[in-house]
C-alpha cells in the first residue's frame, strides 16, 4: 500500500498540553513530527464569540494511521469538541516523505 501523508491540524489550550499532545503522538509513532505554534482564535461557542490564545498542532503523519490518531488526541484532549482535521500532503521531497514513512510505521 502507497502511503498517504499529511498534516493533521490540532489546537490547544495551553502550551503544556500541546507538548504532552505532541510528545505522546511521536513516542507512539502516530506523528513523525509536529510543530507548535502560538495562535489567537476566533470562533462561535455556545451562541457566543470567543477569542482565545491557544496553541496550533501541525502534525505531519501517514494518513493510513488517521483513525488511530484521532483517537488517541480524542482520548487525551481537555476541549469537548477538539480542532481535528486532515490537509492532505499533495507533493513534498521524497527524502521527506520516507521519514515520515519511517518514523510512522507501526511497532
Amino acid at each position: 500500500m502507497v502511503p498517504t501523508y499529511g498534516v493533521v491540524l490540532v489546537t490547544a489550550g495551553s502550551e503544556a498540553e500541546a507538548l504532552t499532545l505532541s510528545h505522546t503522538l511521536v513516542q507512539e509513532n502516530l506523528a513523525a513530527c509536529v510543530n507548535i505554534l502560538p495562535i489567537q482564535s476566533v470562533y462561535t461557542w455556545e451562541n457566543a464569540v470567543q477569542q482565545e490564545a491557544e496553541w496550533q498542532l501541525l502534525i505531519k503523519t501517514d494518513l493510513d494511521r488517521f483513525d488511530q490518531l484521532e483517537q488517541r488526541i480524542q482520548a487525551l484532549h481537555s476541549y469537548e469538541v477538539p480542532e481535528v482535521i486532515a490537509l492532505p500532503i499533495t507533493h513534498g521531497a521524497s527524502t521527506y516523505l520516507d521519514w515520515i514513512s519511517t518514523q510512522t510505521a507501526r511497532s
